[in-house]
């Protein structure tokens, strides 16, 4: 006797295998993950009132966040899985956790004002991957945009935000630690990441090779300050990093000015063959 169509046995739908991935592929969201926790205990020292210990963190992640880009580009990992990673992780390590530990470490004494001022650091980093991120898979921008960030990068601005915080660490005194001057600092950094002021990036940046040896011998004696000198090196590397504005402002301007005269050129040397093709179309 047949069974009613109903009552029939289904078979179970048979899984298919998950594709395993190579750790090449998987390396560059690991560093991703690493710069996160690292982001997080920073958020734990702070609570805990270890300032130093959460400047470090900080300054490790933004180390691992520079470091996960160029290993997926070295190994061909990149993926849209790691760009949106990469997001959320600037988004915790160089907009929440900062603004966290600044608002613990002296913000909280002016209230309501202290917080409005944090908050809108987070506000411009979050707008400031935003816009990064909506420029993934847009056509190529000119060729003189390359080597220029438009507004200070995520991990900068959590460095230039902490200055007062590191300036406390090297001179101590009240100065520094005055919420009004981390007020001012934290406001001024926040309109520095969402403006439009080209800044050096860097990443596609070819060092002559006769410079080779003497800027790894720089990068070595910088090392060197850095664990014998660290606040006082941090403080210098920022001064210098904000001494860069002017003169990237000035040379993304000369490269657009060069870029529009060299196409203003092309487009009056191509006017006679358009003005003879119209001719041609209209018969005169």
């Amino acid at each position: 006797m047949k069974r009613p169509r109903s009552f029939r046995s289904r078979r179970a739908p048979r899984l298919r295998p998950i594709a395993g991935l190579s750790l090449n592929r998987m390396l560059p969201n690991v560093i991703t993950l690493l710069a996160l926790c690292a982001g997080m205990t920073a958020i734990r020292y702070a609570l805990n009132g270890k300032f130093e210990a959460a400047v470090i963190a900080i300054f490790v992640a933004g180390g691992l966040d520079g470091l996960d880009g160029r290993v997926a580009r070295l190994l061909k990992a990149s993926s849209s899985f790691g760009a949106q990673l990469d997001s959320l992780s600037d988004f915790v390590c160089f907009g929440a956790a900062p603004a966290l530990m600044l608002y613990i470490w002296t913000m909280n004494s002016i209230g309501g004002i202290g917080w409005a001022i944090v908050l809108l650091f987070c506000v411009c980093s979050a707008l400031r991957l935003a816009r990064f991120n909506t420029q993934i898979g847009i056509p190529d921008p000119p060729s003189y945009a390359y080597n220029f960030f438009t507004g200070v990068p995520a991990p900068a601005a959590a460095g230039l935000a902490m200055i007062p915080l590191v300036a406390t660490f090297e001179f101590g005194g009240s100065f520094f630690h005055s919420p009004y001057v981390c007020a001012v600092t934290t406001l001024l950094v926040a309109g520095l990441m969402v403006s439009r002021v080209p800044t050096f990036s860097g990443k596609r940046l070819r060092v002559p090779a006769d410079y080779v040896l003497p800027l790894m011998l720089v990068v070595g004696v910088l090392a060197a300050f850095v664990l014998t000198e660290p606040w006082a090196t941090l403080l210098l590397v920022g001064g210098g990093y904000l001494l860069t504005f002017p003169f990237s402002i000035r040379s993304y301007r000369k490269l657009k000015i060069a870029a529009e005269a060299l196409r203003a050129s092309r487009t009056a040397a191509d006017e006679p063959l358009l003005r003879a093709v119209e001719s041609s179309q209209t018969g005169t």
